[in-house]
């Protein structure tokens, strides 16, 4: 445990001191455009706050308008979403790209730029998510794989819900962790088993200790740039219920000590990144947030079971009842071993009809145990806030940017 504790810290060392790559000045010829898709793709990153990062795969086109003091630009540029989160320190360009099987996602990105004495900078641009292959072909590519579900699936989030329950179950963390983001949820039928479901997500950590005895699920998160973040995956099973988490942690991005007295900065939401509000949190106990614990990793059992990590990368795997998982590159969720029987269309039997559930983008709320209603301060999963159109629920699209408030119920013409 001990050599796993410091390979996790290690490498977050790595992945904080690492610097994103100096790019060439931008100039007004179509020779500069490689340097001009990649300042593109570095923006279009900055700006991305959900889901996954993205890698420029293709540049489709390139179009240059001379000005008098330099020029503007309009690109076609095609991207291919990583395997990191963006609460991951790592560059994009050094994250993993999915494969075809795990069911790869690309976005075709219009991008306007202008180039002035030297200076260049994105203006605007639209992407157009979606994934890479239908269900359709990828039934006929690869009849066992899973298959990407809503977001805001209910079988997917009680998935969530029970691995959340289980990770903070885990007493070496110093405080306890809630729900900040679901990344993607995917199932796939097993014969011995029924519907298993897959997911990937993101925890924060919050103001509550370890231990206190205020339920995980009212715990208020601390800033975005001073909490350890966890990015999960775990199995689950109609049959056997939760059969395995394993977690990456990465640290916060601002370790600056508090002064003596000082409390926590209470911040409007844990995806916000403007400054925090200052006063005294929320059931604070007066203990140094990261005191201590720093990168640990969470090691709770199920009965009989045994947890054992990946090799660098920390993802630590935690087995429950009598599940057993593979897992792909940096501790992604498995594929089954079985026919998913897809339809005609090559999709997977839908989960039972009923409630939309509670959305992935809670601030950290789950049903308390022993109830199945959804928590009363759980949000509506509108993705991009309403300005995209046609979104597939199973992703976490790129939105248009700048952006503009919608307007969904304009006023009528008055004449």
């Amino acid at each position: 445990m001990l050599r796993l504790l410091i390979l996790v810290l290690l490498s977050s060392a790595v992945l904080i001191c690492s610097a994103a790559p100096a790019l060439e000045p931008v100039t007004c010829n179509e020779d500069n455009k490689t340097t001009a898709a990649h300042l593109a793709t570095n923006h279009i990153n900055e700006h991305h706050h959900h889901g996954y990062k993205f890698q420029l795969n293709e540049i489709q086109g390139i179009k240059l308008e001379k000005e008098d003091d330099g020029c503007s630009v309009q690109m076609q540029l095609d991207l291919l979403e990583t395997k990191c989160h963006i609460v991951n320190p790592k560059e994009y360009e050094d994250c993993e790209l999915r494969e075809d099987h795990a069911r790869a996602v690309m976005a075709n990105c219009t991008v306007m730029m202008t180039v002035k004495t030297g200076d260049a900078k994105v203006i605007k641009y639209n992407c157009d998510t979606q994934q890479v292959k239908s269900n359709m072909e990828m039934a006929r590519m690869c009849p066992d794989c899973p298959t990407l579900m809503p977001l805001n699936s209910p079988e997917g989030l009680t998935s969530v819900n029970e691995a959340v329950k289980q990770f903070n179950q885990n007493t070496t963390n110093q405080h306890y962790y809630v729900l900040q983001e679901v990344g993607r949820i995917s199932s796939a039928y097993i014969m011995t088993t029924g519907m298993n479901y897959y997911a990937e997500f993101v925890l924060v950590e919050t103001h509550c200790p370890m231990g206190s005895r205020i339920i995980p699920e009212a715990c208020k998160p601390l800033c975005h740039d001073r909490a350890h973040h966890a990015f999960c995956h775990s199995s689950y099973s109609r049959t056997n219920g939760l059969g395995s988490v394993g977690c990456e942690f990465y640290p916060p991005l601002n370790t600056t000590a508090l002064g003596p007295g000082e409390r926590e900065p209470i911040c409007r939401h844990h995806h916000h990144r403007g400054p925090p509000h200052h006063g005294p949190p929320p059931h604070a106990h007066g203990h140094p947030p990261h005191a201590g614990n720093e990168g640990s990793l969470p090691h709770a059992h199920g009965k009989g079971h045994h947890s054992h990590a990946d090799g660098e990368g920390s993802c630590l795997k935690v087995h429950g009842k009598g599940h057993h998982s593979h897992a792909d590159d940096e501790g992604s969720c498995p594929h089954a071993h079985g026919k998913h029987r897809p339809n005609a269309n090559g999709q997977v039997p839908p989960p039972p009809a009923g409630g939309q559930g509670p959305p992935p983008h809670a601030g950290g709320h789950k049903p308390p145990p022993g109830q199945d209603r959804p928590h009363p301060h759980y949000h509506h999963f509108h993705p991009c806030h309403g300005l995209l159109t046609n979104i597939d629920p199973a992703l976490h699209p790129i939105c248009p940017w700048p952006h503009t408030e919608p307007h969904p119920n304009p006023k009528p013409n008055q004449s």
